[in-house]
């Protein structure tokens, strides 16, 4: 019994001695900015971004943002603490961090920046250790971002049609639109490959309702026959062939993905020659 009391009052003792030291270098911390000016802060901040060192941009403009919420330079920190967490890879403060500035600053003239920066935080979410160091077809995993991101930038559009980051913006929404296509043609091959070829059929046809124009079309209508065929709906084969024969006389116009989408690092391509 007394052994177990002996090490009970040890770990409550070290517990209390990481607290002190957490309490100490949080004051330590805080006390290298006594007496600064909003003008050292601002100062300090828009360099440290210049230079693209993130993390002391947060530490600074957090700072800021604490010390003096009030004043002309109130909205503008907000954003660019908002652009410090994104680049920081910080995602989801940077999306809290932009709907304050949107509640807050509801009539600013910046406020489609933060719409946009919201929308570029879905768009860019991190790619995880896996995926950045092996050629990976995004288009096959969970697409709740690539959503996310396609409804915030369709937000912006619908609020903003004047915005200066339309052009991007339109670009970026086609990009998303073909991904979510290719996604759904998975997901019908998928359906093939198990002998599923009601659900099958069903999904290239959700492709063609809501994703017309995209490069998954053509492939989504020759699952589609090859589909009807097995089930014996000659009907729906003549149906689709003669809508596939229209449209691709010579088959499909693009491929299925740009090979640029793969992600993969240089060197490891190189080392293991998956381009020769």
């Amino acid at each position: 019994m007394p052994s177990f009391f002996h090490k009970l009052a040890f770990i409550l003792c070290l517990s209390l001695i990481i607290q002190a030291c957490s309490i100490f270098s949080k004051e330590t911390k805080e006390d290298e900015y006594v007496g600064w000016t909003v003008e050292q802060f601002i100062t300090a901040s828009k360099q440290e971004l210049e230079d693209e060192n993130y993390k002391k941009a947060i530490a600074l403009l957090e700072q800021l943002d604490s010390r003096y919420p009030f004043g002309e330079h109130s909205a503008q920190t907000q954003l660019d603490l908002t652009f410090a967490y994104y680049k920081n890879g910080d995602a989801e403060a940077a999306l809290a961090s932009a709907d304050r500035f949107i509640k807050t600053h509801p009539r600013n003239p910046d406020i489609d920046y933060a719409y946009y920066l919201k929308a570029l935080v879905n768009f860019n979410r991190e790619l995880g250790f896996f995926e950045r160091y092996v050629p990976s077809d995004a288009t096959q995993r969970d697409t709740l971002f690539t959503q996310t991101s396609y409804l915030n930038f369709e937000e912006l559009l619908r609020r903003f049609p004047d915005s200066k980051y339309v052009a991007d913006v339109k670009q970026r929404m086609i990009y998303l639109k073909n991904a979510m296509a290719r996604h759904e043609l998975h997901i019908a091959r998928f359906y093939m490959d198990r002998e599923a070829y009601v659900a099958a059929a069903n999904r290239t046809n959700y492709i063609l309702e809501h994703y017309e124009g995209t490069p998954s079309v053509p492939y989504a209508l020759e699952i589609q026959i090859k589909a009807y065929k097995i089930l014996g709906l000659q009907g729906l084969v003549e149906k689709s062939t003669e809508l596939y024969n229209y449209n691709y006389p010579d088959g499909p116009v693009y491929p299925e993905a740009d090979p640029s989408d793969v992600v993969v690092v240089p060197f490891i391509w190189s080392m293991f020659a998956f381009d020769k």
